[in-house]
């Protein structure tokens, strides 16, 4: 039984290509359902508030709804990794100042000292490295246990909103589709980030958040991209990173621009994103798929994520200058001089991505963002290096919390398909369409 069980553990150290799993079809079949069914109801529920959206008077309500049916939606991403991907959250965290923090910092907890959740900035630019399709997934995990999970906004290519159901919720969401032709995204994207400063500026709780999730690689690293980081680095005569593909400047500082102009109190989140089983210079596409971590079931036992908080005003972001329009709303930012774009591009690439890239080092070599305590920590504590039950567990030098993704409770379960509103909309619906045929 230890040797299946062992073997299970060190599937996701295989390559997709070389695993033996035999057919997931019951599986397979049930993920599918599982997960088509709470989309449907979600995008239902959607369009059955959309009326709202026409007069003024109900439009907060209309916003209210959306906001339930995105942390619906958050809550269904952590529902399908406990329930067919488990994994843990292994987070460390570093301050502004670059001095290593204690997880405790970022962790909120009731009177009794029971986990409540995390505590992170609720105005905030997230950017991260991009290895597999699921980190936006884990992110918005972290969201979810940071209570953003209905404010997540995620910039997509412009093909994803015509996927029938999930392109079509990720619309309502006000998810940012771009073109990637910066001539013809610009202004689509400005017009979303001031759509976004004002609703965190107002007084109600659902729309006082802001969290706008951007990779700055534009894509993944594989045997496609890595060349073309390498050629554009030898182009521009700088060294190409090692296990990261060079960020792209344009796209983040424009959104902290915009951002910031409405925002004062924006803080940039900075993810680094391991995953176990990778060998260094490794693709992680090789190693974890959406379908074989839901699908076939061999999830990462962990997701290490390092985090750094910074206040936006310290990035050099250059002179922020608003533009208004005669009756005094701001329609833009002046753009950023050739200079300041230099100066942000150098401060991208060489103070973060050159820091993340050894960060990737330490990973690769350690197994872990924190020397290698995490696994000794976890081999003492389980035999194995995995670990398994719905508690948190702190590091004995608080250097990083382990968090089970898991969803808080039971009654969460009904939010993910929404059940309630599409019901009652049809019970009214059909008491609506009886009481009319009874009076003609």
């Amino acid at each position: 039984m230890s040797d299946v069980v062992s073997k299970v553990q060190q599937a996701w150290a295989i390559p997709i290509p070389e695993r033996k799993d035999p057919p997931a079809l019951l599986r397979t079949a049930t993920f599918a359902v599982f997960f088509n069914a709470s989309i449907i109801l979600t995008n239902l529920t959607q369009f059955i508030a959309s009326p709202l959206y026409i007069l003024p008077i109900t439009r907060p309500l209309y916003e209210s709804a959306i906001a339930y049916t995105k942390l619906g939606f958050g809550r269904l991403i952590v529902a399908i990794s406990q329930l067919f991907g488990p994994t843990r959250l292994v987070i460390t965290y570093q301050r502004e100042d670059g001095s290593v923090g204690d997880a405790n910092e970022i962790l909120r907890r009731d009177k009794k000292g029971a986990f409540q959740g995390l505590q992170l900035p609720s105005k905030s630019v997230w950017m991260s490295n991009h290895q597999v399709y699921t980190d936006w997934l884990y992110l918005w995990n972290v969201a979810y246990f940071a209570d953003l999970a209905d404010s997540i906004i995620i910039i997509l290519k412009d093909s994803l909103k015509w996927i029938p159901f999930v392109g079509w919720g990720m619309i309502f969401f006000r998810f940012i589709f771009l073109s990637r032709s910066w001539s013809k995204d610009q202004a689509t994207l400005g017009r979303h980030l001031r759509f976004m400063s004002s609703g965190a500026n107002t007084k109600r709780s659902t729309a006082s958040k802001l969290l706008l999730l951007i990779f700055p690689e534009g894509t993944l690293v594989s045997k496609l991209t890595r060349p073309t980081s390498r050629a554009f680095a030898e182009k521009q005569r700088f060294a190409d990173c090692r296990n990261l593909l060079l960020p792209r400047s344009t796209g983040i500082l424009f959104c902290l621009r915009e951002l910031l102009a409405q925002t004062p109190d924006l803080k940039l989140v900075d993810f680094t994103i391991g995953y176990p089983g990778i060998p260094p210079a490794g693709y992680g596409q090789s190693y974890y798929t959406l379908r074989s971590i839901f699908m076939q079931g061999v999830s990462p036992p962990y997701v290490h994520l390092h985090l750094r908080v910074s206040d936006a005003q310290s990035v050099p972001l250059g002179v922020v200058t608003p533009i208004k329009n005669s009756s005094g709303e701001m329609t833009g930012v002046q753009d950023a001089t050739d200079e300041e774009k230099a100066a942000f591009d150098v401060w991208l690439r060489e103070d973060r991505w050159r820091k993340k890239d050894d960060l990737m080092d330490r990973f690769y070599r350690d197994g872990d963002f924190v020397g290698g305590r995490h696994k000794r920590e976890r081999q003492q504590a389980t035999g194995v290096d995995n670990s398994a039950g719905k508690e948190i567990y702190v590091a004995k030098d608080s250097s990083y919390v382990e968090i089970p993704v898991h969803l808080r409770g039971l009654r969460e379960i009904g939010d993910l398909f929404c059940w309630f509103t599409p019901v009652f909309a049809s019970f009214a619906s059909w008491h609506a369409y009886q009481y009319l045929a009874r009076r003609s």
